[in-house]
């Protein structure tokens, strides 16, 4: 789940376990050469001392097949392309990371969880798991698992400080059972140019009475949304926000992403709030989930997680461009890169790439720095 505190965490999983080829250190130098450099933290000498285990290690399984499945984005495709064929050339143990859309990941989960059978060995797969995982035990238990049977195979110098997120991993019984492999951190996206323009703020206190500036509530997003749209900036109208609104799983952590809670929907709480969670769902004290409607004891159709939902429509069809609402997640995410939108509150940083790279001059400055920012994102009336 991109989560409270608008980070979300996508994660490894492994159920059941592993997987041709020759292997040794002119491969792994190879790959230290292109792939790293000066990148690492490590010495070159404690790189290649790294990757000798790694050979060592992988010894016993030569010849092995493993298959891996994730959602495609880029650091996923980075993955499958470079990573997988660089670790199967080291260890001679044969990856295929196949790359999917994430409703398909789901699916094929659930589908080798309730029939037994092994679609694939690993799974990197949204942290919100975490309960169903837990619950099935279907999944290895990587605190034990690290300790006792995968000890030999375990990394030496892997320190879990290094990892992002594993407090969104860890089930109620104080176990890690998916290690964090990269993150959806869900910010608010500005045009720093625009917000700086003198004529823009000059026009905009204005109107409001305040300056225009990072909001930190949704009143002040939606002021700024108004403003801008409909405004004409280098000869073109732009738009004040932007989003996504087409039928599709993308559609679904929309809102599970922490909309409700941004809204100021649940309890307080790292990494979920208790005993009411971000999506209204309220646990037992021993985390099992006892209703999610208010009458229930939950929130998910309380005043906030209503008020956000409404917010959601509101924008979506007054300030962003018409054809947002026939758009999925994907589709919609490299829309600020074509320069006619001046916010956006809910914002994945794995779109960062596509906002730098050759596709995205209308939103650089002639010596490609961006002329946009990250912010945090603004809460709502409830928080």
């Amino acid at each position: 789940m991109r989560r409270q505190i608008f980070t979300s965490t996508t994660a490894i999983a492994l159920l059941l376990g592993v997987g041709n080829a020759y292997a040794g250190m002119d491969e792994a130098k190879a790959f230290l050469d292109k792939e790293i450099g000066d990148l690492s933290t490590l010495s070159r000498a404690d790189q290649e001392k790294e990757m000798q285990w790694f050979i060592d290690a992988a010894k016993p399984f030569a010849g092995m097949d493993i298959k891996v499945v994730s959602e495609t984005i880029a650091t996923h495709s980075y993955e499958s392309q470079v990573l997988a064929p660089a670790f199967s050339a080291i260890t001679g143990i044969k990856v295929t990371h196949d790359t999917i859309q994430e409703g398909d990941v789901v699916e094929k989960i659930q589908t080798q969880m309730q029939t037994g059978q092994n679609l694939y060995d690993g799974w990197v797969n949204d942290s919100d798991l975490i309960g169903t995982h837990w619950r099935y035990q279907q999944v290895r238990n990587l605190t034990d698992w690290m300790e006792g049977d995968g000890k030999d195979v375990t990394n030496p110098n892997l320190d879990l400080k290094d990892f992002i997120g594993t407090s969104f991993t860890t089930a109620p019984d104080k176990k890690l059972y998916q290690l964090p492999d990269q993150q959806f951190a869900n910010l608010y996206w500005f045009r720093y140019d625009w917000f700086n323009d003198e004529k823009n703020k000059a026009d905009f206190k204005a109107k409001y009475g305040y300056d225009l500036g990072v909001p930190v509530n949704w009143s002040a997003y939606e002021d700024i949304a108004a403003f801008f749209t409909g405004r004409e900036i280098d000869g073109k109208k732009v738009y004040g926000h932007m989003d996504y609104g087409k039928k599709d799983p993308s559609l679904g952590w929309r809102f599970t992403d922490a909309w409700l809670s941004m809204a100021g929907n649940g309890d307080k709480g790292i990494p979920n709030g208790l005993p009411v969670d971000e999506w209204g769902i309220k646990v037992d004290e021993n985390s099992r989930p006892v209703g999610s409607c208010t009458a229930r004891g939950g929130d998910t159709n309380g005043p906030a997680a209503v008020y956000s939902i409404q917010k959601y429509l509101d924008w979506l069809k007054a300030y962003a461009p018409a054809e947002a609402q026939g758009m999925t997640f994907s589709e919609s995410g490299p829309v600020p890169a074509q320069g006619g939108v001046a916010q956006q509150i809910f914002w994945y940083t794995a779109f960062t790439a596509s906002m730098v790279d050759a596709s995205a001059k209308a939103v650089l400055n002639g010596d490609g720095t961006p002329k946009w920012r990250m912010a945090p994102s603004p809460h709502g009336v409830y928080w």
